[in-house]
């Protein structure tokens, strides 16, 4: 009897069920079969005829046989596969299109006219990764039926996964005009920790790829973020920037293999783009410029530095230390699990040198190395004016570059303006972009003054009327209006 119970469907057990509720006080109490089924609201024939039914083949017996010709249909083969290829075309048609060509068909070829009921009952009984693949294409097919491995890691920094979005808010440039700023984020595949981001303006480059591997590799200065280390694997797209030869050669300095998802899946980097999702409906609504279907709910007040700082407290604030709903544990709990010991470059220079160093061509003049209006000088760079040389300099930093003659490492060169200064590439062009407003306010002020104290400049002769226009021989006008410029000389006839 357990047997022919599991062998059925879960609304014949369901029905199986309900009416052995009805037949159980009988059977298992001795109450009057006429009072159950009158407790039950159940006529008592239904309840003899279920009781024989039990008796005969257990509970089991109390489900509705399913007819035997149930999928079978009564129509000739050839009208089956006909509804179901002209349900399969593109684009889409709808069943009643489909019913009357199927009607159209049956008449000529003297087949039963099916009905719509019966046409209805054929597309739907369709399968649906076939219907899929008719009317969306493969790739559709793919992305919703493909089985997908999925990337798990059973330890921290084993794997990470690197990739980009653009974030739903608004931030000051440094024109001070609205902008959506971008975010790279590198993620721990085991603990969900962020071990390094980037927030910048622009397209996704390289350098933002670099800075933000820069800071997941290097030890941070806020104990509270503890994530730091080289990992085995880093799991990222094929955009230009994870595919330059730039990342690769950066990966295969540091030891790190650089595994790309398949094209145009996402499905592989599910545990970044969740995270992004976490971003946008946590932080982004505390934050004055969010969007909402692509309109600000209120205006933009942070700068580019004060969203990274607020970013940056979120993330090591509360992200970082809540539990996270699939591992069960905080993330920052989870990447230091039992206590171990990171695999971590040489040096931080060395990781400059490999990571986040832009070179730059330059010439040495007899006051120094001239670099974004700036001023580089060192004792060594005496003996190499007017020779050409290469600077490496960090954006985040242009208080100092370093300077490279024919491949070797000559010496850093400081600004000595900004001697002890952190000076970024950003401040260079916010400071840039306020001088040239305070220029621009500064001439428009002059010419207001013009404007306001000097009489207006005389008017220029008024143009013929018309009327005198008009009075004037045609053959004159015709003269006025042939061109002046003579290129040959029967121009001059």
């Amino acid at each position: 009897m357990v047997s022919t119970l599991a062998g059925l469907e879960q609304e014949q057990r369901a029905l199986a069920d309900r009416r052995w509720q009805v037949l159980r006080p009988h059977v298992d109490d001795g109450v009057p079969l006429t009072r159950a089924a009158r407790d039950a609201h159940v006529p008592l024939r239904t309840a003899q005829r279920w009781l024989v039914r039990y008796r005969t083949g257990g509970l089991a017996a109390l489900a509705r046989p399913s007819r035997s010709d149930r999928g079978v249909r009564r129509m000739p083969a050839e009208l089956v596969r006909l509804v179901e290829g002209l349900a399969l075309r593109r684009p889409r048609p709808s069943v009643a299109t489909v019913a009357r060509q199927a009607a159209l068909a049956a008449a000529e070829h003297g087949w039963p006219v099916p009905s719509y009921s019966t046409v209805h009952a054929i597309v739907a009984g369709l399968n649906p990764q076939l219907v899929t693949l008719a009317h969306d294409g493969p790739t559709a097919l793919r992305d919703r039926y493909e089985l997908v491995y999925r990337r798990q890691s059973d330890r921290p920094n084993a794997m990470w996964q690197a990739d980009h979005t653009e974030l739903d808010v608004l931030v000051l440039d440094a024109d001070g005009t609205p902008a959506r700023p971008w975010l790279s984020v590198v993620l721990d595949d085991c603990s969900r920790a962020v071990a390094g981001y980037s927030l910048f303006l622009g397209a996704p480059s390289t350098l933002n790829l670099s800075l933000a591997l820069r800071q997941a590799i290097w030890r941070k200065t806020d104990p509270a973020w503890a994530v730091h280390g080289l990992p085995d694997l880093l799991y990222a797209d094929h955009g230009s920037d994870f595919t330059s030869d730039h990342v690769a050669a950066v990966a295969a300095d540091l030891h790190i293999d650089l595994v790309h998802s398949a094209v145009a899946r996402p499905q592989g980097r599910g545990k970044i783009e969740r995270f992004f999702g976490t971003v946008t409906t946590e932080l982004l609504p505390q934050l004055p410029g969010q969007l909402v279907r692509g309109r600000p709910v209120s205006p933009a007040r942070l700068t580019l530095p004060e969203a990274d700082a607020a970013l940056g407290r979120w993330i090591t604030g509360t992200y970082h230390q809540r539990v996270h709903s699939e591992t069960g544990q905080a993330p920052q709990q989870a990447w230091l699990a039992d206590g171990w010991l990171p695999r971590t470059p040489d040096s931080l220079e060395q990781l400059d040198l490999l990571l986040v160093q832009v070179a730059k061509p330059r010439v040495v003049h007899r006051d120094g190395i001239r670099f974004q209006g700036l001023r580089y000088l060192d004792p060594t760079l005496a003996a190499y004016v007017g020779e050409p040389v290469t600077i490496r300099y960090d954006p985040r930093d242009l208080g100092e570059i370093r300077v490279f003659h024919r491949g070797r490492f000559l010496c850093r060169a400081i600004s000595r303006e900004h001697a002890g200064q952190a000076l970024t590439l950003k401040d260079i062009q916010t400071a840039r972009s306020a001088h040239r407003r305070a220029l621009r306010t500064q001439l428009d002020d002059r010419r207001a003054a013009v404007r306001e104290y000097l009489p207006p400049r005389p008017a220029e002769p008024a143009a013929a009327t018309t009327a005198q226009r008009q009075t004037e021989p045609a053959q004159q006008q015709s003269s006025r209006t042939r061109s002046r410029l003579h290129t040959y000389l029967e121009d001059k006839t």
